[in-house]
């Protein structure tokens, strides 16, 4: 392909580069690439092959970006070169459709950051600490190859395809590609599984500020902040990434220091909410975040967000590499054959893949590849960027997350973790449960031990501090107050972590009650046609509403759970989120085979099949498991029969009332375990149906959106490229972008 075919038209500089070629294999990049592939296998073999011996967390830091590189570099450009076929001469929708409210070509690096703030939630930063229970090695192999050969491609492959189909969301994608019967179950089953998700974690966000005045100031301060940096960037300074960006990150870090101020003023109160009221913030946020404009307070929010969030883990693994600590947690433990666990029940296989979900394999970010961010691409090779790039960097971030849970004392890590109903909610109850009755040998710990480690973080206690996050606190808090600040500014860092686990999930709420809004109305566009239009202010209004309250309602349910809301509703969170994981890879097989690049279907194909015996495994267990600890209807029927025998307490349950919501909450979950588990077959058999009638026929059918030829130019790295910037110097010196085309973060700087 030569120069003049990468213009569109013969009196504008090109639209592209040739097809992305790889660089030649000079002796250097050898050198290079093979002391990459050298150092991972050295880390690996630390890893795997310890036994007994305390692992270096630096290991783990070596084995995932050594992993990450050769994956990026290769597999990914294969994807995107060979399976997908970019081509940046083809407009996207955000230039063709660009409306200014969800349609809107948006700088790449704002891009990423607003991908990447939207898919990080809960998962990366939840699960793997709770993981950690079975010991480090499961979790980092799921982790790191899951990213590798699942989690990635998915979102990779996602994106594209709905870039190529106007920004379709899964469900509308799948209702198109599979047919009438999978697509309709397709549509209610990613319908009610996103539900399911933000109310999951928006439960994480309101765990994490309950009662905590620095973390709800900092968090609330972002709102403003974010509607002042999408002003300034479509009024004020178009197209000034990084001018913004500076100053972003500058009030950002204003606003966590002035938390602190706040907690111990007067204003203290004003900012200490409960849990209840939190949920009602969260509601009306939630709402706002999906009907105002994109660019002006989602985007800029997740973009500010992502300074933060990719800033602290990089911190993470700095201080990991200058302090070295090392893993207190062995590479398995009993838990991880016995399923006795008191973080969640179940055995390694299948529940340590469903309860590390993001950051390894997740259906959620299959919605927002498919809900916001196809819709703000600037050019089709930016998908390597974002889709794969992006998945890796909460990958890593699930990595730090790991680390930081197995490096504390394993005595206070069980003791967090551990329910209340089996620690007492005590200091002494929870060293008498490690002692005695954990069944872990050589893991002890005693109450002035846990009290000293509450009073070193400024907390009342630790004790059965379940959901994940405050693990990660005291981890974070360990690792870095060891390089920066000593013993003094441990409070400092567990404070800091917290906001930063809130301010981490939250943006995946917005985000993702956007998207919710955009699938319910494509679902009643079916029906009513004017749905359709995403701009339309009346729907978009209704179809928001819908969506926050039924999320809401599942989030009220889950603060006033007695069971805890995290343990109850996480191993659900998960196995619905792997459920839409396999509806997103059939989504994505079935459309190789439909357009005759059935050669290529492996790809999602092995994932695919891996995922579905995985989560259907779990979710026969969840349904039919007789032991109450595992199964949703064994424990049902195990609170029933106690009232009916005219028990008034059970387990953590304290009297009759939560004992009756305990029999609600489980029929609930119950009822939806087996109507996903349903769903998800159906699906599955009739995208089986479709490709095998596509092979048999040997015919190719292209259902995307007509080749529209682009008149914009982009980089398609975080870095342009020397080339790259050279074409943009053209454009600069070309003049205005063509009308219709400019979008508010799109300008050059």
């Amino acid at each position: 392909m030569n120069r003049s075919t990468m213009r569109t038209q013969e009196q504008e500089p090109p639209v592209s580069l040739p097809t992305d070629q790889p660089p030649p294999w000079t002796p250097r990049r050898i050198a290079v690439w093979a002391g990459i592939a050298l150092l991972g296998a050295v880390a690996w073999s630390m890893l795997a092959l310890g036994r007994g011996e305390k692992v270096n967390a630096v290991w783990f830091v070596f084995a995932a970006l050594c992993s990450y590189a050769i994956a990026y570099r290769f597999y990914a450009r294969f994807i995107v070169n060979r399976v997908l076929r970019a081509d940046d001469t083809r407009a996207t929708p955000a230039e063709r459709l660009e409306n200014g409210i969800d349609f809107h070509r948006t700088d790449r690096r704002v891009t990423y950051g607003h991908h990447f703030a939207a898919i990080a939630g809960a998962g990366p930063l939840v699960g793997p600490v709770l993981a950690a229970q079975m010991g480090y090695l499961p979790g980092t192999i799921w982790i790191i190859v899951g990213v590798i050969f699942a989690g990635a491609v998915q979102d990779l492959m996602v994106l594209f395809f709905s870039m190529r189909r106007n920004g379709r969301s899964l469900g509308q994608m799948a209702r198109e590609e599979i047919g009438p019967v999978g697509g309709i179950a397709a549509l209610v089953a990613v319908l009610a599984i996103m539900i399911i998700l933000l109310a999951v974690l928006a439960l994480v966000v309101v765990n994490a500020l309950a009662e905590s005045p620095w973390g709800v100031f900092s968090i609330a301060m972002t709102i403003p902040i974010a509607l002042f940096m999408g002003v300034y960037l479509r009024y004020l300074r178009p197209g000034r990434i990084t001018e913004i960006s500076l100053i972003g990150c500058a009030l950002l870090l204003l606003s966590i220091v002035a938390g602190g101020w706040v907690a111990n003023s007067s204003l203290a109160g004003v900012f200490t909410l409960d849990k209840v009221t939190l949920v009602w913030c969260l509601i009306i946020y939630g709402f706002a975040a999906s009907v105002l404009p994109v660019w002006m307070l989602l985007a800029p929010r997740d973009y500010l967000s992502t300074f933060m969030k990719v800033g602290t883990i990089a911190l993470l693994a700095i201080g990991i590499l200058v302090a070295a600590p090392a893993t207190t947690m062995p590479a398995f433990t009993d838990f991880a054959f016995n399923g006795k666990g008191p973080a969640f029940s179940g055995s390694l296989f299948p529940f340590v893949f469903i309860i590390i979900a993001c950051g390894a394999l997740s259906g959620f970010h299959a919605l927002i590849s498919s809900g916001t961010t196809p819709k703000l691409i600037e050019k089709e090779r930016q998908v390597r960027l974002i889709g794969y790039g992006g998945m890796l960097t909460e990958s890593f971030v699930a990595i730090m997350a790991l680390v930081a849970a197995c490096s504390i004392d394993q005595g206070l890590y069980f003791a967090m973790n551990s329910a209340s109903g089996l620690t007492g909610g005590t200091a002494a109850g929870a060293a008498d449960f490690i002692n005695n009755r954990l069944g872990l040998a050589g893991v002890s710990i005693g109450a002035d031990q846990l009290n000293a480690a509450a009073a070193a973080v400024e907390e009342k206690t630790l004790v059965s501090r379940t959901g994940g996050a405050p693990t990660l606190a005291i981890g974070l808090s360990t690792i870095l107050s060891g390089v920066f600040g000593g013993a003094a500014a441990k409070a400092f860092w567990y404070h800091f972590a917290i906001m930063f686990e809130a301010l981490f999930i939250l943006t995946t709420v917005d985000a993702g009650t956007r998207v919710g809004r955009f699938m319910l109305q494509d679902t009643i566009g079916n029906v009513v046609s004017r749905f359709k239009d995403t701009s339309w202010k009346v729907g978009s209004i209704l179809a928001s509403a819908v969506i926050v309250a039924a999320w809401g309602s599942i989030l009220l349910m889950g603060v006033t759970d007695p069971l805890g809301g995290i343990n109850t509703l996480f191993p659900l969170f998960g196995i619905a989120n792997q459920l839409l994981a396999a509806v997103a890879l059939a989504v994505c097989v079935t459309i190789l085979c439909k357009s005759g690049r059935v050669r290529y279907a492996w790809v999602p194909g092995i994932p695919l099949v891996w995922d579905g015996v995985v989560t259907l495994t779990a979710s026969w267990q969840k349904i039919f498991s007789e032991n109450p600890a595992i199964g949703y209807w064994a424990q049902h029927q195990a609170y029933k029969d106690a009232i009916a025998n005219g028990k008034t307490k059970l387990g953590p349950a304290a009297n009759l009332d939560q004992m009756e919501q305990v029999v609600r909450n489980t029929f609930i979950q119950g009822t939806l375990s087996i109507i996903f588990a349903v769903l998800i077959i159906i699906i599955l058999l009739d995208a089986a149906r479709v490709c095998l009638s596509h092979l048999r026929s040997g015919r190719a059918i292209d259902s995307e959106h007509p080749h529209e030829q682009s008149r914009v130019f982009a980089p398609a790295g975080l870095f342009a490229t020397a080339e790259e910037k050279r074409i943009e110097k053209m454009w600069a010196e070309r003049g205005p972008e063509p009308a219709g085309t400019a979008g508010v973060a799109a300008g050059r700087e």
